[in-house]
């Protein structure tokens, strides 16, 4: 999907690994996907500058940090106005009113605009694995991402958007691998709703971030965007036992329990952490014109995750009122 940008109006040339330096800009860049991209980056040799609220340190001693607040469009203005960026990559904006300050300021500035999305933009559909070209689902939780990707490509910026599935890895805030894991060390079982073979999609952290470099320079990645995640697909069933052989326990151990969630009443109490449907991305238009490869299966992924992140979390206390509500019903 190319929308509304032509290439030969930007001199996008620099790509990372040609021995040209970039100054880049992070917005966020203190959590998770920030903190494996600003590394990453530094690593091959850019100045990477972040823009956040100043509530963590920087991933690295050499990052410089700019305080402030993006949903204020005045103090982004005077703190970012008079800086000069190659890059920028929007990691943390979801509505539209988050980004489209920031791209005003740098519209005819910026060699490459590079705008974290999601693939919970795509309409569900009885296609899959989704692929770029899709419709979107103009009631999604995520609409505000579709919205500035369609902003983004009416404004004349050198854009590029990246839609992954779920993100999973070491310092992971959001409770997807952690969900499976708390059940499978204390041995508990793990509540799924329906039959367990709905499939869904996951990818590392480290290999998003690499992605994400592999856009920067690229002019073939202007005006396009790109599902971003794990190149295999997983069933609720069988990522439990995933999460269960990483945790170096026998996949026969794990005690599955199906529901149905229609059943329950459970208010805004997450019974599940994920979509109880199909969800799955097509990556090969990312690994083909981003030169892009995943490093990680799905095991090795979650082993990678449970040994650097969970065992060292030492997560003493889990609510589990909602599972034990689940249990109880199907007595």
């Amino acid at each position: 999907m190319g929308v509304g940008f032509d290439r030969n109006r930007v001199g996008v040339k620099r790509r990372i690994g040609d021995g040209e330096n970039m100054r880049i800009l992070i917005m966020g860049g203190t959590r998770f996907v920030g903190v494996y991209l600003t590394q990453l980056l530094v690593e091959q040799g850019h100045e990477v500058v972040l823009f956040n609220r100043g509530n963590r340190p920087a991933p690295r001693s050499e990052v410089h940090q700019i305080q402030g607040d993006r949903t204020n469009s005045s103090e982004l203005q005077a703190k970012l106005s008079s800086e000069t960026f190659d890059a920028i990559f929007d990691n943390n904006g979801r509505e539209l009113s988050d980004t489209q300050p920031l791209a005003e300021i740098f519209r005819d500035r910026v060699q490459h605009f590079v705008y974290m999305s999601s693939a919970g933009v795509y309409l569900p559909s009885d296609q899959l694995p989704h692929v770029e070209g899709d419709p979107v689902d103009p009631k999604s939780r995520h609409r505000g991402k579709y919205e500035t990707e369609a902003y983004l490509a009416s404004l004349g910026l050198p854009w590029t958007a990246i839609r992954p599935t779920y993100i999973y890895g070491p310092q992971n805030y959001n409770e997807l691998e952690s969900w499976f894991f708390d059940r499978i060390v204390r041995d508990r079982p793990i509540p799924i709703p329906g039959n367990g073979l709905h499939i869904t999609q996951f990818g590392h952290v480290k290999d998003l971030a690499k992605a994400m470099c592999q856009v920067l320079g690229n002019a073939q990645a202007i005006g396009q965007i790109y599902n971003v995640s794990g190149d295999r697909y997983v069933t609720f069933d069988g990522l439990a036992r995933s999460c269960a052989t990483a945790a170096g326990k026998s996949e026969d151990a794990v005690k599955i329990v199906h529901y149905d969630p229609k059943q329950f009443d459970f208010g805004k109490r997450k019974a599940f952490p994920l979509r109880v449907q199909h969800f799955f991305t097509s990556v090969n238009k990312a690994k083909t014109e981003l030169s892009w490869q995943p490093e990680y299966d799905l095991l090795s992924g979650l082993k990678d995750s449970f040994c650097k992140d969970y065992l060292a979390s030492g997560k003493d206390t889990v609510d589990f009122s909602v599972d034990d509500e689940i249990l109880r019903g199907q007595k």
